[in-house]
């Protein structure tokens, strides 16, 4: 199972929210590119990172710290945030970021993920954020009608890597997750799931650990591991081992 710290970036500073909730930001380095380094040094392979500026403007805001997080370190990265055009999926692509997430174009814009996973398999990641079971988009500030695994089943066969999937009521809340839930929902999917929101301690981190065989392929780390209540070297070998301790 990998972990993926995340850098969430807002006005070019590394944030995080409480519940998607942009008047909540807390700033936790005002420098992106030495937080990615400090995630580097720690051990980690991968960095999620997200324009959240560019979500709620549907294109890219943080262009420059995204690139200087790239230059920063030589770590896996997956971009997500305003990305919904085939210009800006290229675009991110040829600067090295290594797979590109795309959230409100999976809902608004099928034919885009399915054309531009089949063209960079392994590339393109779905990202299905949910509020009470429904999707939201728009940097989360819309509802939609459909499923998860409704919208998830939709790009099953067409390339792309994987599915994130945040809980949005627990998404910075710090409130654990809910592995049986998040296992459920992978066993009904052909995608490998990476899960995200409610991470607070190393429990959290094997209980997702015990439903890896599930689809459970990932777990994105957020402000438990700012504010030091998850220590990223325990948890990294937890996420390796065998089993669960």
């Amino acid at each position: 199972m990998i972990l993926y710290p995340a850098i969430d970036l807002k006005d070019g500073q590394c944030v995080r929210l409480l519940r998607g909730e942009m008047a909540s930001a807390t700033v936790f380095n005002p420098d992106p590119a030495a937080q990615a380094r400090r995630f580097a040094a720690d051990g980690f392979e991968w960095l999620h990172l997200v324009d959240l500026n560019g979500a709620f403007a549907g294109r890219s805001v943080n262009g420059a710290a995204v690139a200087a997080v790239r230059s920063a370190v030589r770590l896996h990265i997956q971009l997500g945030g305003g990305i919904r055009d085939r210009a800006a999926i290229e675009h991110w692509l040829a600067l090295g970021i290594d797979r590109v997430v795309l959230g409100t174009a999976a809902l608004h814009d099928p034919e885009l993920v399915r054309g531009a996973a089949a063209d960079h398999p392994g590339r393109i990641a779905v990202a299905v954020d949910a509020r009470h079971g429904r999707v939201a988009v728009a940097g989360w500030t819309a509802t939609a009608a459909i499923g998860v695994v409704e919208l998830a089943r939709r790009f099953e066969d067409c390339g792309v890597a994987t599915m994130i999937y945040t809980d949005i009521a627990r998404d910075g809340a710090l409130t654990g997750v809910d592995a049986a839930a998040i296992a459920a929902l992978a066993r009904q999917l052909r995608l490998p799931v990476i899960a995200s929101g409610g991470v607070a301690s190393l429990a959290d981190i094997a209980a997702l650990k015990a439903h890896e065989a599930d689809g459970i392929a990932g777990v994105i780390c957020g402000r438990a591991l700012y504010d030091g209540r998850l220590d990223a070297g325990a948890a990294l070998r937890l996420a390796a081992a065998g089993s669960p301790c």
